[in-house]
């Protein structure tokens, strides 16, 4: 459940790109049109299902510290209707067509994505460029998102246990940087926005040359593009800069430690490392490592710490893919009667084992076949694939990268998971926050 809610947070959640199933590659063609948007088709004829998405490379640390909480904002208002579609329709749309839609939105993209039966390419096109062109950005709608996401932040952090996890982990990890919130944002800043400011992040970064359109399933290439001309190559290039923040955070020398008091049964301890961005060398070989300590009843904390010493209820470690240098969560629920500092040192003696000796051949094997399963699952629907190609392109601008991360994590070591376990598991660069109960 914990590791759940810490997902949702999240919104993306813990994402990898991999190989496709049955072939080890995904065939895919891309092209750009005049206006800057960057078009991928990919065919699987498997089932007569298609899914439409578009990726725009904004999230929330695109936003200015006193306007957070924009680029998750977006994800509800571009549902309220277009010029052409009456509001609250745009759902009904896909629902009527027997199909499924949804969104989500992480610190670095938004992505917006239908599920559609494959005679009905030409809605999905449709719907995705009047988001692009037509969106409703007016006042009623917005005051509508406002109360929506106020709520939704009261339900998914303030009110729920643990949920103030993350917005704590960032604001203490980060200084500078705008990895520092959440995208969900402050609630004042959501509150105080001015239609106009809203108006102006639309304008800025829901553009075509910010976008990426993935079309996967089953359906004709000839038709595809003849519809993706029609109802995207007429949206006009943005002209306004796109912000990209610069912004480097400090390198940590010294470990960051508190207390949080909070509406919940049992303490936790948290500790966050900082890591390096996703796609670096580095970033694989951490995520690996995540793996080895948390993942699956065999992984290191949970069969020690959980099975063994029953030190802990239970375990959890994941990295945080950002764009930029981002963080690695290690998560422990104590057990009934143990102290949350024992529970803290165990887990430090853990990952001093990685730090200290190499893993034996036969755990590495086990992590190697666990990742590259991973890998394959992860494209094994036609959802998974477009929003994996499209991460590839906005992420990297390569979105033959999509096909490169497999050999990205099996050229991963042993000695490289010591090395970055040395690198950046060390205690001057992390947060370690206990989460207590608040006194009855």
């Amino acid at each position: 459940m914990i590791r759940k809610l810490f997902l949702s947070l999240l919104f993306v959640g813990v994402f990898t790109l991999g190989s496709f199933a049955q072939t080890g590659k995904i065939k895919f063609e891309e092209y750009d049109l005049d206006n800057g948007l960057h078009v991928i088709l990919q065919q699987d004829h498997t089932t007569p299902n298609i899914v439409i998405s578009v990726m725009y490379h904004v999230g929330s640390k695109n936003e200015k510290p006193e306007l957070t909480g924009f680029a998750h904002f977006f994800e509800h208002l571009m549902f309220e209707g277009t010029d052409n579609i009456p509001r609250h329709q745009y759902d009904k749309y896909v629902s009527r067509a027997g199909g499924e839609l949804n969104a989500n939105t992480s610190t670095d993209r938004t992505y917006y994505y239908e599920l559609l039966p494959s005679n009905q390419l030409a809605l999905g096109v449709w719907l995705e460029s009047e988001r692009m062109m037509h969106a409703k950005v007016e006042a009623i709608g917005i005051e509508t998102q406002k109360n929506v996401v106020i709520q939704e932040k009261k339900q998914r952090y303030d009110n729920q246990p643990y949920g103030t996890i993350l917005p704590q982990t960032l604001s203490h990890a980060y200084e500078k940087h705008p990895y520092q919130w959440t995208p969900i944002g402050n609630e004042e800043h959501i509150r105080n926005a001015k239609d106009e400011d809203f108006l102006n992040f639309y304008k800025e970064f829901y553009v075509p040359n910010n976008a990426v359109l993935t079309i996967c399933g089953d359906f004709k290439t000839e038709e595809a593009k003849k519809l993706v001309n029609d109802y995207f190559a007429s949206i006009p290039k943005g002209t306004k800069e796109i912000y990209r923040p610069s912004i480097v955070e400090p390198v940590k020398t010294k470990e960051v430690r508190d207390t949080v008091f909070d509406n919940i049964q049992l303490p936790a301890v948290i500790q966050a490392y900082h890591i390096p961005a996703i796609g670096t060398p580095d970033f694989y070989a951490v995520s690996m490592l995540g793996k080895l300590l948390t993942d699956g009843k065999s992984s290191r904390l949970n069969k020690t710490l959980v099975e063994e010493k029953q030190l802990a209820l239970q375990m959890m470690a994941f990295p945080m893919p950002n764009e930029d240098p981002g963080l690695t969560l290690a998560f422990g629920i104590p057990n009934m009667g143990v102290d949350p500092m024992d529970l803290e040192k165990a887990m430090d003696e853990q990952i001093n084992l990685v730090r200290k000796d190499l893993i034996s051949e036969r755990e590495f094997q086990k992590l190697q076949n666990k990742v590259e399963n991973d890998l394959v699952s992860s494209n094994a629907t036609i959802e998974r694939r477009a929003e994996n190609l499209a991460t590839a392109y906005t992420y990297y601008k390569s979105t033959e990268r999509a096909n490169q991360e497999l050999d990205n994590y099996l050229s991963v070591s042993r000695e490289d998971i010591k090395r970055v376990a040395n690198k950046y598991f060390i205690p001057e660069n992390r947060v370690v926050l206990y989460y207590l109960p608040k006194a009855k």
